[in-house]
């Protein structure tokens, strides 16, 4: 019972301090990737793809070349296949990891990166 009410002391510790945080779009990091094809098109802010924060969990062989081609460009990337479960859909299904729900988790970034894509530049 001592053990149940000190894990609740924290926890109510923990949420309240939470509280006091700021949330603020995120910047890409060092070989993040920022994908862009459609997403400001649709009136979105391109998604951060957190590369290091995936590759410091698993191998690189989980999802290249199986999942996604090592070709900047290649990977026709959208939610309708993200939700099928293409792509980051393979393990963001709500079972492995959380699913693609909460849009502001992956569209959080600012468009101030150019990345060349099939079809051209975007940002």
């Amino acid at each position: 019972m001592k053990k149940v009410i000190i894990f609740l002391s924290f926890s109510v510790l923990v949420i309240s301090l939470l509280s006091f945080v700021e949330l603020r779009p995120t910047q890409a990091e060092y070989a993040d990737l920022t994908l862009n094809r459609y997403a400001e098109q649709a009136g979105m802010p391109p998604v951060i793809f957190p590369h290091w924060f995936h590759r410091i969990r698993f191998k690189c062989k989980v999802c290249h070349e199986d999942i996604f081609l090592m070709r900047q460009g290649s990977n026709d990337i959208n939610m309708a296949k993200i939700i099928q479960g293409e792509y980051c859909g393979k393990c963001h299904n709500g079972k492995i990891a959380w699913a693609p729900l909460y849009c502001d988790r992956c569209h959080s970034g600012q468009s101030t990166i150019v990345i060349p894509s099939a079809r051209g530049f975007l940002k």
